[in-house]
C-alpha cells in the first residue's frame, strides 16, 4: 500500500528530517518535507499529503497550531496527522489529541511501529 501514500514530512531538525525522509522513501512512500509550521501550511494547501507526521516544536508556527489550523478547516479535516515529538509529558500528549492529533509517538521512535501507524490511518481515510 505504501507505494501510492503521500508523506508531508515536517519537521525542524535537518538531521531528523532527513535520515527518516530517506527511510520512508526506502519504504516506499512518496515523501514531502516542511522545516517549519508556516512551509506546512504552504505544502498543504498547494498539494495535501495523505497523511503527515508533525514535529510539535517548530519555529513560526507551532505543531500544536499546525494541527489545529488543518483540523478546522473543512478542506484539510480528514488529513490524518502523527505527531513526533520530544515532548513526553501528558500535558502536551492531551493537548495534541485536542487539537486533533491521531497519534503520539515520542523521540526517539520505533520507525516500525510509525510505518505501521501510517498504514493504519491511512487505510481508515481511504
Amino acid at each position: 500500500m505504501s507505494g501510492n501514500i503521500k508523506v508531508l514530512l515536517s519537521e525542524d531538525n535537518d538531521d531528523i528530517r532527513k535520515i527518516l525522509s530517506m527511510r520512508l522513501e526506502v519504504a516506499g512512500y512518496s515523501v514531502m518535507q516542511a522545516r517549519d509550521g508556516e512551509e506546512t501550511m504552504d505544502i498543504v494547501k498547494k498539494s495535501p499529503p495523505d497523511v503527515i507526521i508533525l514535529d510539535l516544536m517548530m519555529p513560526k508556527i507551532s505543531g500544536f497550531e499546525v494541527c489545529r489550523m488543518l483540523k478546522f478547516d473543512e478542506r484539510y479535516k480528514d488529513i490524518p496527522i502523527i505527531v513526533l515529538s520530544a515532548l513526553d509529558r501528558q500535558k502536551d500528549r492531551e493537548k495534541a489529541f485536542e487539537t486533533g492529533a491521531d497519534a503520539y509517538f515520542i523521540k526517539p521512535f520505533d520507525l516500525g511501529l510509525l510505518i505501521n501507524k501510517i498504514e493504519t490511518v491511512t487505510q481508515k481515510r481511504g
